[in-house]
């Protein structure tokens, strides 16, 4: 399994599928909120485990039933926190997909000419806003070598090479440490600002 080169669910078979597929990838990402990441990003694998297949297909997605979708992310345990909400997400990207992409996720960056194109596709998914699109943008930079031109200026903050600030800069659990360190003073620094305010 050399060729992981995502470990953001800090499980081999789950980090080896996000590694290899676009779409559990774009996945992960969008169950990353309100959850642990390891618990976001395993998600795409125990998806597709209860869907018996050994990837994740964005047209079966899409056209499967809404309900028992929703049910197949509800079982115990379950993907999500929210999992109701987030399987209603999930399908709306994946119809997204196959509708502007002929379902093939990878499609979304193959053939970006510049950071600033890449963004601007990425922040026109389903449930990706800016600073999502920014952390998958530095993701795929930082992870899966997809470098357009001004890739890093387009991820913003989150491009900075040496910076432990998001699910990009996660190499393993000491960097996982890290992200968390960075996250915690993040809230911290927040609550003190809105106590100042007050």
């Amino acid at each position: 399994m050399d060729d992981i080169t995502i470990r953001l669910a800090q499980q081999p078979e789950a980090d080896a599928l996000l590694s290899r597929s676009p779409l559990a990838a774009l996945v992960g990402m969008l169950l990353d909120q309100q959850v642990p990441m390891e618990w976001a990003f395993s998600g795409p694998y125990t998806i597709a485990g209860r869907l018996g297949a050994d990837d994740l297909d964005a047209d079966a997605i899409a056209a499967m039933d809404p309900e028992a979708f929703a049910a197949l992310l509800s079982q115990k345990p379950a993907v999500h926190r929210y999992p109701g909400s987030m399987a209603k997400r999930i399908q709306q990207l994946c119809a997204y997909l196959v509708e502007h992409y002929d379902g093939d996720a990878e499609a979304v960056w193959r053939d970006v000419a510049s950071g600033d194109e890449l963004l601007g596709r990425l922040k026109a998914l389903p449930g990706f806003g800016e600073q999502k699109a920014k952390i998958f943008l530095a993701l795929l930079g930082k992870r899966l070598g997809v470098r357009p031109k001004g890739w890093r200026e387009a991820a913003g903050d989150y491009g900075r090479a040496n910076v432990y600030r998001s699910a990009a800069d996660i190499t393993g659990p000491e960097s996982l440490a890290k992200v968390r360190e960075f996250k915690q003073a993040q809230k911290a620094a927040a609550k003190e600002a809105k106590g100042a305010a007050d």
